[in-house]
């Protein structure tokens, strides 16, 4: 187990960034239409560059595609259930929580999730 506690880094407000997370649940109601509610919640966590912006070049046009990662204590989710993955907002731009993965050995209840572009 690492003797590293990274906790104090990442909750530092020098180094920790504001972030929107919004989580939408689906349920069927009585007359079994989907109905969808989603609530937004400010997080703070620290965002890195995962693969940056890439511009993928296709027969039909463009797209600019990337992906960041989020080292935070609020427990993401890339989908179960009946909730869907959550959307991130950070930096005026929108990003899907694409993979969860558990960073507890480092800092009590740390997450590192990739989070990938929602095009413009």
């Amino acid at each position: 187990m690492p003797l590293l506690d990274v906790s104090d880094i990442l909750n530092d407000p020098m180094f920790a960034d504001e972030l929107a997370v919004t989580r939408v649940t689906q349920s069927v109601d009585s007359h079994g239409r989907v109905k969808e509610t989603s609530q937004t919640t400010t997080i703070s966590g620290v965002v890195t560059a995962d693969t940056g912006d890439i511009l993928d070049r296709i027969d039909t046009g463009s797209r600019l595609k990337g992906s960041i990662m989020v080292h935070t204590q609020f427990q993401l989710t890339a989908g179960y259930g009946d909730v869907a993955a959550d959307i991130l907002s950070w930096n005026g731009r929108s990003y899907t929580v694409s993979n969860v993965n558990d960073y507890s050995r480092y800092g009590a209840g740390f997450v590192a999730a990739t989070c990938d572009l929602i095009s413009p």
